[in-house]
């Protein structure tokens, strides 16, 4: 799995995801703020899946094609 998520792509999917589990464990959007587990892992890990059929790439550090 090549990085295909960086700078302030991946600081902005971190923040969104740590405030939609806050959110679901303060019980504001129980279930659906559990779906924060999404951004918040993509943007650990560097690594989108849905980016892939686009051809998406963000961070800079990697070219497409590689």
């Amino acid at each position: 799995m090549k990085k295909n998520v960086g700078g302030l792509d991946k600081i902005l999917r971190i923040i969104v995801g740590i405030a939609l589990i806050a959110s679901a464990l303060l019980g504001y959007f129980t279930p659906w703020g559990w779906i924060g587990v999404v951004p918040l892992a993509t943007g650990l890990m560097g690594w989108c899946p849905a980016y892939l059929p686009f051809g998406c790439n963000s961070c800079p550090n990697t070219e497409k094609g590689e």
